[in-house]
Protein backbone atom coordinates (compact mmCIF):
# COMPACT_ATOMS: atom_id res chain seq x y z
CA UNK A 1 0.00 0.00 0.00
CA UNK A 2 2.69 2.41 0.58
CA UNK A 3 4.37 1.53 -2.58
CA UNK A 4 1.75 2.52 -4.38
CA UNK A 5 0.97 6.05 -2.30
CA UNK A 6 4.73 6.83 -3.57
CA UNK A 7 3.92 5.45 -6.97
CA UNK A 8 0.56 7.75 -7.36
CA UNK A 9 3.19 10.52 -5.74
CA UNK A 10 5.67 10.35 -8.21
CA UNK A 11 3.53 9.98 -11.25
CA UNK A 12 1.73 13.30 -9.88
CA UNK A 13 4.88 15.37 -9.79
CA UNK A 14 6.27 14.08 -12.66
CA UNK A 15 2.88 14.87 -14.88
CA UNK A 16 3.06 18.30 -12.56
CA UNK A 17 6.44 18.79 -13.37
CA UNK A 18 6.27 18.14 -17.44
CA UNK A 19 3.06 20.35 -17.61
CA UNK A 20 5.09 22.63 -16.05
CA UNK A 21 7.75 22.15 -18.81
CA UNK A 22 4.91 22.20 -21.45
CA UNK A 23 3.66 25.51 -20.50
CA UNK A 24 7.21 26.73 -20.65
CA UNK A 25 8.08 25.83 -24.04
CA UNK A 26 4.14 27.19 -24.97
CA UNK A 27 5.48 30.51 -23.59
CA UNK A 28 8.86 30.18 -25.55
CA UNK A 29 7.22 29.41 -28.73
CA UNK A 30 4.30 32.32 -28.45
CA UNK A 31 7.52 34.76 -27.66
CA UNK A 32 9.59 33.39 -30.25
CA UNK A 33 6.73 33.56 -32.81
CA UNK A 34 5.99 36.66 -31.94
CA UNK A 35 9.27 37.80 -32.39
CA UNK A 36 9.22 36.51 -36.24
CA UNK A 37 6.56 38.19 -36.60
CA UNK A 38 7.52 41.81 -35.64
CA UNK A 39 11.01 40.65 -38.01
CA UNK A 40 8.37 39.82 -41.33
CA UNK A 41 7.04 43.51 -40.05
CA UNK A 42 9.91 45.54 -40.08
CA UNK A 43 11.25 43.15 -43.19
CA UNK A 44 8.22 44.65 -45.19
CA UNK A 45 9.33 48.09 -44.33
CA UNK A 46 13.06 47.44 -45.72
CA UNK A 47 14.17 47.78 -42.22
CA UNK A 48 16.80 44.93 -42.34
CA UNK A 49 18.67 46.00 -38.97
CA UNK A 50 15.09 45.69 -36.92
CA UNK A 51 14.26 43.00 -38.83
CA UNK A 52 17.09 40.57 -38.40
CA UNK A 53 17.47 41.80 -34.57
CA UNK A 54 13.76 40.43 -34.01
CA UNK A 55 14.48 37.02 -36.00
CA UNK A 56 18.15 36.63 -33.47
CA UNK A 57 15.56 37.47 -30.55
CA UNK A 58 13.61 34.52 -31.72
CA UNK A 59 16.40 31.87 -32.03
CA UNK A 60 17.14 32.83 -28.39
CA UNK A 61 14.12 32.35 -27.31
CA UNK A 62 13.36 29.23 -28.86
CA UNK A 63 17.25 27.60 -30.35
CA UNK A 64 15.17 25.45 -32.18
CA UNK A 65 12.67 27.65 -33.47
CA UNK A 66 12.69 27.12 -37.63
CA UNK A 67 10.47 29.99 -38.68
CA UNK A 68 12.84 32.46 -37.12
CA UNK A 69 15.95 30.84 -38.35
CA UNK A 70 14.28 30.33 -41.91
CA UNK A 71 12.90 33.31 -42.04
CA UNK A 72 16.97 35.00 -40.70
CA UNK A 73 18.18 32.84 -43.81
CA UNK A 74 15.73 34.65 -46.31
CA UNK A 75 16.56 38.14 -45.24
CA UNK A 76 20.05 37.23 -45.47
CA UNK A 77 19.66 35.98 -49.15
CA UNK A 78 17.61 39.00 -50.19
CA UNK A 79 20.82 41.16 -49.67
CA UNK A 80 23.28 38.91 -50.83
CA UNK A 81 24.90 37.28 -47.99
CA UNK A 82 25.17 33.61 -49.18
CA UNK A 83 27.01 32.21 -46.62
CA UNK A 84 24.97 33.79 -43.99
CA UNK A 85 22.08 32.28 -45.54
CA UNK A 86 23.23 29.07 -45.88
CA UNK A 87 24.17 28.93 -42.52
CA UNK A 88 20.61 29.56 -40.97
CA UNK A 89 18.85 27.62 -43.77
CA UNK A 90 21.28 24.52 -42.96
CA UNK A 91 20.05 25.28 -39.24
CA UNK A 92 15.73 25.73 -39.84
CA UNK A 93 16.48 22.03 -41.93
CA UNK A 94 18.06 20.40 -38.98
CA UNK A 95 15.90 21.50 -36.49
CA UNK A 96 12.42 21.00 -38.42
CA UNK A 97 10.17 18.25 -37.98
CA UNK A 98 7.09 18.83 -40.30
CA UNK A 99 8.22 17.71 -44.01
CA UNK A 100 6.91 20.87 -45.85
CA UNK A 101 9.15 22.96 -43.43
CA UNK A 102 12.09 20.88 -44.87
CA UNK A 103 11.42 20.69 -48.27
CA UNK A 104 11.09 24.51 -48.06
CA UNK A 105 14.55 25.05 -46.18
CA UNK A 106 16.42 22.22 -48.92
CA UNK A 107 14.93 23.66 -51.85
CA UNK A 108 16.24 27.87 -50.27
CA UNK A 109 19.85 25.76 -49.78
CA UNK A 110 19.98 24.48 -53.69
CA UNK A 111 19.57 28.11 -54.57
CA UNK A 112 22.29 29.90 -52.70
CA UNK A 113 24.54 26.98 -53.45
CA UNK A 114 23.87 27.49 -57.22
CA UNK A 115 24.32 31.12 -56.17
CA UNK A 116 27.88 30.15 -54.57
CA UNK A 117 28.67 27.94 -58.26
CA UNK A 118 28.45 24.86 -56.06
CA UNK A 119 26.29 23.30 -58.58
CA UNK A 120 27.25 19.77 -57.39
CA UNK A 121 26.23 19.98 -53.78
CA UNK A 122 23.19 22.22 -55.00
CA UNK A 123 22.18 18.68 -57.19
CA UNK A 124 21.89 17.12 -53.55
CA UNK A 125 20.39 19.52 -51.70
CA UNK A 126 17.21 20.09 -54.59
CA UNK A 127 17.42 16.18 -54.35
CA UNK A 128 16.72 16.24 -50.23
CA UNK A 129 14.19 18.84 -51.14
CA UNK A 130 12.07 16.29 -53.63
CA UNK A 131 12.45 13.76 -50.77
CA UNK A 132 10.26 15.73 -48.84
CA UNK A 133 7.88 17.12 -51.19
CA UNK A 134 7.99 14.94 -54.73
CA UNK A 135 5.11 17.46 -55.96
CA UNK A 136 7.03 20.01 -56.13
CA UNK A 137 7.69 21.28 -60.08
CA UNK A 138 9.58 24.28 -59.13
CA UNK A 139 11.62 22.11 -57.11
CA UNK A 140 11.91 19.30 -60.22
CA UNK A 141 13.06 21.94 -62.35
CA UNK A 142 15.78 23.96 -59.83
CA UNK A 143 17.31 20.71 -60.00
CA UNK A 144 17.30 20.07 -63.76
CA UNK A 145 19.19 23.22 -64.23
CA UNK A 146 21.60 22.27 -61.22
CA UNK A 147 22.32 18.57 -62.71
CA UNK A 148 23.43 20.66 -66.20
CA UNK A 149 25.54 23.20 -64.24
CA UNK A 150 27.28 20.40 -62.81
CA UNK A 151 28.19 18.91 -66.00
CA UNK A 152 29.49 21.96 -67.46
CA UNK A 153 31.51 22.50 -64.12
CA UNK A 154 32.93 18.74 -64.87
CA UNK A 155 33.88 19.31 -68.21
CA UNK A 156 35.73 22.79 -66.97
CA UNK A 157 37.20 20.96 -64.59
CA UNK A 158 38.61 18.30 -66.83
CA UNK A 159 39.50 20.98 -69.56
CA UNK A 160 41.52 22.99 -67.05
CA UNK A 161 43.19 19.77 -65.56
CA UNK A 162 44.16 19.12 -69.48
CA UNK A 163 45.36 22.86 -69.03
CA UNK A 164 47.17 22.23 -66.43
CA UNK A 165 48.67 19.47 -67.40
CA UNK A 166 49.98 20.57 -70.79
CA UNK A 167 51.39 23.84 -68.84
CA UNK A 168 53.51 21.35 -66.51
CA UNK A 169 54.85 19.44 -69.62
CA UNK A 170 55.60 23.24 -71.56
CA UNK A 171 57.47 24.03 -68.15
CA UNK A 172 58.81 21.06 -67.41
CA UNK A 173 60.31 21.48 -71.40
CA UNK A 174 61.19 25.31 -71.04
CA UNK A 175 63.01 24.30 -67.56
CA UNK A 176 64.85 21.54 -69.94
CA UNK A 177 65.85 23.69 -72.32
CA UNK A 178 66.90 26.58 -70.08
CA UNK A 179 69.45 23.59 -68.04
CA UNK A 180 70.54 22.57 -71.33
CA UNK A 181 71.56 26.12 -72.10
CA UNK A 182 73.15 26.71 -68.55
CA UNK A 183 75.01 23.80 -69.16
CA UNK A 184 76.13 24.93 -72.81
CA UNK A 185 77.21 27.83 -71.13
CA UNK A 186 78.81 27.05 -68.11
CA UNK A 187 80.68 24.16 -70.45
CA UNK A 188 81.67 27.69 -72.73
CA UNK A 189 83.16 29.05 -70.03
CA UNK A 190 85.23 26.13 -68.48
CA UNK A 191 86.35 26.39 -72.20
CA UNK A 192 87.59 29.79 -72.75
CA UNK A 193 88.91 29.61 -69.27
CA UNK A 194 90.79 26.52 -70.29
CA UNK A 195 92.43 28.57 -73.60
CA UNK A 196 92.83 31.82 -71.31
CA UNK A 197 95.11 29.60 -68.85
CA UNK A 198 96.38 27.77 -72.01
CA UNK A 199 97.43 31.28 -73.45
CA UNK A 200 98.64 32.48 -70.16
CA UNK A 201 101.07 29.32 -69.95
CA UNK A 202 102.20 29.57 -73.54
CA UNK A 203 102.96 33.34 -72.64
CA UNK A 204 104.80 32.28 -69.40
CA UNK A 205 106.99 30.00 -71.28
CA UNK A 206 107.85 32.73 -74.07
CA UNK A 207 109.29 35.05 -71.16
CA UNK A 208 112.44 35.13 -69.44
CA UNK A 209 113.57 34.65 -65.51
CA UNK A 210 112.90 39.09 -65.38
CA UNK A 211 109.02 38.05 -66.62
CA UNK A 212 109.82 39.79 -70.19
CA UNK A 213 108.54 37.85 -73.05
CA UNK A 214 111.72 36.27 -74.96
CA UNK A 215 110.97 37.87 -78.54
CA UNK A 216 111.43 41.04 -76.94
CA UNK A 217 114.34 39.77 -75.32
CA UNK A 218 115.80 38.75 -78.22
CA UNK A 219 114.75 41.29 -80.22
CA UNK A 220 116.61 43.54 -77.69
CA UNK A 221 119.86 41.72 -78.03
CA UNK A 222 119.67 41.64 -81.76
CA UNK A 223 119.21 45.83 -81.52
CA UNK A 224 122.36 45.63 -78.90
CA UNK A 225 124.39 43.96 -81.55
CA UNK A 226 123.38 46.32 -84.30
CA UNK A 227 124.45 48.90 -81.86
CA UNK A 228 127.89 47.89 -81.30
CA UNK A 229 128.61 47.13 -84.71
CA UNK A 230 127.71 50.35 -85.65
CA UNK A 231 129.90 52.28 -82.96
CA UNK A 232 133.32 49.86 -84.32
CA UNK A 233 134.78 52.08 -86.93
CA UNK A 234 133.93 50.79 -90.35
CA UNK A 235 137.01 49.79 -92.42
CA UNK A 236 137.16 52.02 -95.63
CA UNK A 237 137.79 50.38 -99.01
CA UNK A 238 141.86 49.88 -99.27
CA UNK A 239 142.56 50.09 -95.79
CA UNK A 240 143.47 47.02 -93.58
CA UNK A 241 140.98 45.95 -90.73
CA UNK A 242 142.95 46.03 -87.59
CA UNK A 243 142.74 42.25 -87.44
CA UNK A 244 144.21 42.35 -90.79
CA UNK A 245 147.17 44.32 -89.40
CA UNK A 246 147.43 41.99 -86.40
CA UNK A 247 147.57 39.12 -88.58
CA UNK A 248 150.16 40.23 -91.12
CA UNK A 249 152.44 41.60 -88.46
CA UNK A 250 151.89 38.34 -87.10
CA UNK A 251 153.12 36.89 -90.04
CA UNK A 252 156.34 39.09 -90.79
CA UNK A 253 157.38 38.12 -87.37
CA UNK A 254 157.62 34.75 -88.09
CA UNK A 255 158.88 35.27 -91.33
CA UNK A 256 161.98 37.36 -89.74
CA UNK A 257 162.64 34.52 -87.01
CA UNK A 258 162.55 32.24 -89.23
CA UNK A 259 165.73 34.46 -91.37
CA UNK A 260 167.58 34.97 -88.50
CA UNK A 261 166.97 31.14 -87.46
CA UNK A 262 168.46 29.99 -90.77
CA UNK A 263 171.68 32.36 -90.47
CA UNK A 264 172.25 31.48 -87.06
CA UNK A 265 172.62 27.71 -88.29
CA UNK A 266 174.99 29.11 -90.80
CA UNK A 267 177.10 30.41 -88.68
CA UNK A 268 177.36 27.49 -86.71
CA UNK A 269 178.16 25.41 -89.46
CA UNK A 270 180.58 27.46 -90.86
CA UNK A 271 183.13 27.40 -87.35
CA UNK A 272 185.57 25.01 -87.08
CA UNK A 273 185.34 24.17 -83.49
CA UNK A 274 188.33 22.67 -81.61
CA UNK A 275 188.06 18.75 -79.99
CA UNK A 276 190.40 16.75 -77.78
CA UNK A 277 191.11 13.41 -79.30
CA UNK A 278 192.20 10.35 -77.13
CA UNK A 279 195.09 8.34 -78.62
Amino acid sequence: MKNLVFLLLTLTTFSLFSQEKDKEEQLALKKANDFVYEGNEKLNDDEFISAEMEYRKAISEQNNNVAGAYNLGNAYYAKGNYNEALYRHEQAAQNATDKSEKHKAYHNIGNILMQNKKCKEAVEAFKSALRNDPTDNETRYNLALAKECAEQQKDENQDDQNQDSQDQDQNKENQDQKDNQDENKDNKDNQDQENQDQDKKEGDDKKDEDGKPKDEKNEEGKKDQEKKEQQQPKQQPGQMSPQQIKNLLEAMNNQEQKVQEKMNAEKVKGVKLETDKDW
